[in-house]
C-alpha cells in the first residue's frame, strides 16, 4: 500500500518546545530520584538559560516538600509553646506579686488593729472592786481624818475581797503606808496617780507594770481604819494633799458606778 506526504511543511520542533520538554523531564527524573544520574548530563548538553531566554522549571518531590512542611509546622509549634510559656510565666508572676501585696495589706491590718487594741487597753478603766460601791464620799468631814475630811472615797467591801488596778501603769509603792495600812500607788498611764489603802496582803511590787483589772491585793482593815473597806484615791502626783474626787476621776474614764 502506498502512503503518500501530507501538503505542508514540516520542521523539527523549536527550542522553546525542547526547552519545556526538557524541562518537564527534568522534573520527572527529580521525583524520581534519577536526576543526580542521568538528568545532569543532559542538562550540560544544552544552551544556558541566557543564551535560550527560557528559564528551567524544577520541581521538588513529595518527599523533600513534606519534609519542609513538617520542619516549619514543628518550628511555629515550638514558637506557639515558647509564647504560651512566657504568657503563663508572666501571669504567675503577676499572680506572687499580688498575693505579696494582699498579704502585705493583712499584715499591716493586723497590726493597725493591734497598735488599736493595745491604745484601746492602755486607756481602758474599771471600778477597782467591780460590783461594790462607795459607802464614804469625797470630801466628807470628820475628826477621823488629819486633814479634816476625806482626800478619797471607801469603797464598801469583806475582808480580802479582789483589789484590782483601775487602769494601765506603773507600781510606785507596794507596802506599808502608814494611817493607810498596806498600801499600793500606781503611775497610771495617762500620768495621774491612783491609791489603794488598807489592804490585808500586797501582790505586787514597786517598778512592776500592771493593766486594767490586774489584781494587786486584797482588802482589808490595816492602817487607821474602823473597820474593812477600800480607801480609793485619784492624784496628780504620789504625794499626799494633791488628790482629785476619785468618782469624777473615774467616770471622765469611761466607768460607771
Amino acid at each position: 500500500m502506498a502512503f503518500t506526504r501530507a501538503t505542508g511543511k514540516h520542521r523539527r520542533p523549536g527550542r522553546i518546545h525542547r526547552g519545556t520538554a526538557r524541562a518537564a523531564g527534568v522534573a520527572a527524573l527529580t521525583g524520581s530520584g534519577v536526576v543526580g544520574s542521568l538528568a545532569a548530563p543532559a542538562l550540560a548538553a544544552e544552551p544556558a538559560a541566557a543564551q535560550t531566554g527560557i528559564t528551567p522549571v524544577v520541581t521538588l518531590g513529595d518527599t523533600v516538600a513534606d519534609r519542609i512542611d513538617a520542619q516549619a509546622a514543628a518550628q511555629h509549634e515550638a514558637a506557639r509553646e515558647a509564647a504560651e510559656a512566657e504568657a503563663r510565666k508572666a501571669a504567675e508572676e503577676a499572680a506572687r506579686e499580688k498575693a505579696a501585696k494582699e498579704a502585705e495589706k493583712v499584715r499591716a491590718e493586723k497590726e493597725r488593729a493591734a497598735r488599736e487594741a493595745e491604745r484601746e487597753r492602755l486607756n481602758a478603766f474599771v471600778s477597782p472592786i467591780p460590783g461594790s460601791y462607795v459607802s464614804t464620799g469625797y470630801k466628807t468631814g470628820g475628826a477621823v481624818w488629819s486633814s479634816g475630811s476625806h482626800t478619797g472615797v471607801d469603797f464598801h467591801a469583806a475582808n480580802g475581797t479582789p483589789v484590782q488596778s483601775v487602769g494601765a501603769g506603773t507600781v510606785v509603792e507596794a507596802g506599808w503606808g502608814g494611817a493607810y495600812g498596806n498600801q499600793v500607788v500606781i503611775k497610771m498611764h495617762d500620768g495621774t496617780y491612783t491609791q489603794y489603802g488598807h489592804l490585808s496582803s500586797v501582790n505586787v511590787s514597786a517598778g512592776q507594770q500592771v493593766t486594767p483589772g490586774q489584781q494587786i491585793g486584797l482588802s482589808g482593815s490595816t492602817g487607821n481604819v474602823t473597820g474593812a473597806h477600800l480607801h480609793f484615791e485619784a492624784r496628780t502626783s504620789a504625794d499626799y494633799g494633791s488628790d482629785l474626787d476619785p468618782v469624777a476621776y473615774l467616770r471622765a474614764h469611761g466607768v460607771s458606778l
